[in-house]
């Protein structure tokens, strides 16, 4: 079955529904190229893409909690029967207990980041470097406002094309662990645009989050490479304010890979050749994600919550199962 956002989507409902899931990225189980697994008597969904010979997973079961491990047993069961391998990707804590009981080996992989908005502010001395790009921006005759995606199809593709294009000729658009624009689940999203003289320069889009820390995730971000200084801080910080007039709990800055690793994390039964491979590709891994450049700019934030994120293997940790992982998301 093929995940779209329709009012009566399964996934649609099991994110909102099943919100014990606590995942800030549960909204990209919406994404157009997703396949969707349920089974009869089992209340909730599980989200997965194949690629080559594994499945690999997007968080745990949406589901609920009496049918969480039945879900995922059957899952597993069907994945083995198509002569698949299983991973799954940004496990949260209480996913990871789940899958280890079950016999998965599971390592911490990276973290999520958020902010709480109720008493943010961007006064004070640890703010003023990131005061100084935004009025630099706005300076520079950035203008910013929330608008429909639909309007600005044609530029934000130009903002698109013009950013990979300033990565190298390599470079492919990330799937899978990021969001998208457009389609049926637009509805559900929230897209602020910068314009300069009329032209836009530069784009985030936000996800619905749900749980005890439901508001806004941080997404898609695009701007054209020549552009001004501060344009990204900028829209976030307006888009911030306009969350926090509307009494937003949460700003979600979403997963970054290899970041926030702790041994106090690890569950018993890791892998820990793969713990030292995730402390490697930290200081080390630049080239397949720049996870000190994505972490430098959450930080700008100073985000109140670091919530560790796992990754699981059915049996050992295997380097193809993690490189498959980077093969959904069209990095490679």
């Amino acid at each position: 079955m093929s995940a779209t956002a329709t009012a009566e989507n399964p996934v649609l409902r099991a994110v909102r529904t099943h919100t014990q899931a606590e995942n800030s990225s549960s909204f990209l189980t919406l994404n157009s190229g997703n396949s969707v697994f349920t089974t009869p008597g089992a209340d909730g969904v599980i989200v997965y893409r194949t690629t080559g010979r594994f499945a690999v997973q997007l968080g745990g079961p949406f589901a609920a909690p009496e049918t969480y491990d039945t879900l995922l047993r059957r899952f597993t069961e069907h994945v083995r029967g198509q002569g698949l391998r299983l991973v799954g990707v940004q496990l949260q804590r209480h996913d990871a207990e789940r899958y280890a009981a079950q016999g998965f080996t599971v390592n911490q992989i990276g973290a999520s980041w958020a902010v709480s908005l109720p008493e943010f502010s961007l006064r004070g001395g640890r703010f003023v470097q990131l005061r100084n790009k935004i009025s630099r921006a706005l300076r520079n005759g950035l203008e910013i406002a929330e608008v429909p995606a639909g309007d600005y199809h044609t530029a934000l593709e130009a903002i698109d094309n013009a950013w990979l294009g300033s990565k190298g000729e390599q470079a492919r658009p990330l799937e899978f662990l990021v969001g998208q624009l457009g389609g049926d689940a637009q509805q559900h999203r929230r897209l602020f645009v910068g314009t300069i003289d009329g032209a836009p320069v530069a784009y985030i889009s936000y996800s619905p989050v749900y749980g005890s820390r439901a508001g806004w995730m941080h997404d898609l971000s695009r701007r054209i490479p020549s552009g001004s200084p501060g344009l990204m801080e900028a829209i976030n910080a307006h888009a911030i304010e306009r969350f926090r007039e509307e009494g937003v709990e949460w700003l979600h800055f979403g997963f970054t890979p290899f970041t926030g690793l702790d041994e106090a994390n690890e569950l018993p039964g890791h892998s820990p050749a793969f713990q030292w491979l995730m402390h490697f590709l930290w200081e080390h891994g630049e080239a397949l994600y720049p996870a000190q450049t994505q972490l430098a700019y959450k930080q700008k934030w100073a985000p109140d919550a670091l919530l560790p994120e796992y990754v699981a293997f059915d049996g050992q940790a295997s380097l193809a199962s993690f490189a498959h992982i980077f093969r959904a998301c069209n990095a490679f």
